[in-house]
């Protein structure tokens, strides 16, 4: 289990995609942010989800993707419906 896998949200999977788009820490998970790390992960999974991005944020917070503000949720998912594929 790597570093990542260690944060909320983050199981193992999407942390071998973050690798692969060269996340690999929580210092490089945030600071490229979650919406960054979000476009990345669609570019080598087009189904990334709006889960996939509450929940790197949820990771970046230190909380679970339930518990973000909602005004943090209600941008986050305005940023999904203009980028999602």
């Amino acid at each position: 289990m790597g570093a990542l896998s260690r944060l909320p949200n983050i199981g193992k999977v999407v942390e071998e995609q973050l690798n692969q788009v060269g996340i690999m820490s929580e210092e490089d998970l945030k600071a490229a942010g979650s919406k960054q790390a979000w476009l990345k992960l669609q570019e080598i999974d087009e189904t990334a989800c709006i889960h996939r991005l509450l929940a790197l944020e949820g990771a970046i917070q230190g909380v679970k993707k339930t518990l973000l503000p909602e005004d943090v949720k209600a941008d986050l998912k305005e940023f999904y419906q203009w980028h999602k594929k």
